[in-house]
């Protein structure tokens, strides 16, 4: 797996301490290309997951402390990576917001639609992985493929929308989707090896889809090994005409 970029590159996760995140940490640091891989969340310290596969590849792993929505963070990090020298050659977002114990659920009609909660959820969902953008893309690697992928969802796809709700999830997963896209665009001129892709786990047992999960059958129910699994296959399938794309965890692609 990931036999088309270059041997012992750096790979950075956002989002890894628990969940999809911490199973794509995981399966890279099994992967005998990667030569590092930096794993950032809100907090690092507190997860044992992290904790663990940091004793087991001792050197290879790489914490920081990264609040996605917080632009001192975000400068943080990409001077971090500057004094480490560490220039990624693939970039995974996973981080992200759809209820809370506060309140904070999904819409089921205009009703409930609150100004500081869709704020909250852009916040985790668009704006931050936008600023990520801006702060990494010019880290990156040069020598060969580099990618910078977010975790999107099938929900934020306007064409694919038959059911209505959901206002804030689906409209931040939506402009992620502009966000990257556009990146991409650009990406061609300043960043020509760099490919740019939103990426849709499918429904996976995780924290996130925990209350929805009644009505998902079991076999459409995915373990997070399995997940990080099958992006990782997306990721190392995607070429320059991909850039800009919104894949399913199987390579399909999905409408905007």
């Amino acid at each position: 797996m990931l036999n088309s970029f270059p041997r012992d590159f750096t790979a950075l996760v956002q989002g890894s301490s628990r969940g999809i995140g911490l199973a794509l940490v995981q399966r890279l640091l099994d992967e005998e290309r990667v030569g590092r891989v930096v794993a950032c969340a809100r907090r690092p310290d507190t997860s044992s997951g992290l904790a663990r596969l940091g004793e087991k590849h001792a050197g290879r792993l790489k914490t920081f402390r990264l609040d996605i929505t917080d632009p001192r963070q975000l400068e943080a990090l990409a001077d971090g990576l500057r004094a480490e020298q560490l220039r990624p050659h693939l970039v995974i977002n996973v981080a992200g917001i759809l209820h809370g114990d506060d309140g904070l659920a999904p819409e089921k009609r205009l009703e409930d639609l609150d100004f500081e909660q869709m704020q909250r959820v852009f916040a985790v969902n668009t704006l931050g992985p936008a600023m990520l953008c801006r702060h990494l893309l010019p880290l990156m690697a040069t020598d060969g493929k580099a990618v910078l992928a977010a975790l999107s969802a099938r929900v934020g796809s306007i064409g694919d929308n038959r059911l209505g709700g959901w206002y804030a999830y689906r409209s931040s997963k939506s402009a992620l989707n502009q966000i990257l896209k556009t990146a991409s665009i650009e990406a061609r001129r300043r960043f020509k090896n760099v490919v740019l892709a939103a990426l849709h786990p499918g429904t996976t047992d995780t924290d996130l889809s925990r209350p929805f999960q009644a009505n998902v059958p079991e076999d459409k129910l995915f373990s997070t090994r399995f997940v990080a699994e099958r992006l990782l296959q997306v990721i190392d399938q995607l070429g320059a005409d991909d850039s800009g794309g919104f894949f399913a965890w199987d390579g399909q692609t999905i409408p905007w």
